[in-house]
């Protein structure tokens, strides 16, 4: 059996969670332009508050930061850098074989930890349980890629 195939439980929960991934990503990026739009500003660039179609009047202001979309930016940026690391090591580590429930753990922990992480974040909960919810999924993503380093190094 292939270990790139549905076929294989590993890669079906690398699957599922590394598009969860995806949809985390994307959805914060349309969260973003969602609070834009309810505040009309904290547009990004200065074009961004031209006279346009999506933005018929322009009023003084639209370029100055709001705290809903700064947050939400935040956030994205945040996913941004640490769901692409997951997507690596977790597709590297599916190629390793790994045992099934630690996969399982490590995958699944990720995703659950990121789902923490945005809701401490989302809801401004004190800077204590964000970054243990940081830590839990970093420690996964460094799990694994440490796993295929080792795998990697023992086959040479």
């Amino acid at each position: 059996m292939s270990l790139l195939t549905f076929g294989n439980p590993v890669f079906a929960v690398f699957a599922i969670c590394a598009a969860l991934g995806v949809l985390k990503v994307m959805g914060q990026g349309w969260w973003t332009v969602r609070q834009m739009f309810a505040v009309n500003g904290g547009y990004a660039t200065p074009e961004d508050a031209d006279a346009g179609l999506i933005n018929p009047d322009p009023r003084p202001g639209q370029l100055d930061p709001h705290e809903p979309v700064e947050r939400s930016r935040r956030m994205h940026r945040n996913d941004l850098e640490n769901i692409p690391a997951f997507w690596v090591a977790g597709l590297l580590f599916t190629m390793t074989d790994p045992v099934a429930w630690v996969a399982y753990i490590l995958m699944v922990g990720f995703v659950v930890a990121r789902a923490g992480h945005a809701f401490a974040y989302w809801t401004a909960k004190g800077h204590d349980l964000r970054a243990t919810f940081y830590t839990l999924g970093s420690l996964s993503v460094i799990a694994m890629g440490v796993w295929v380093a080792v795998v990697g190094v023992m086959s040479l």
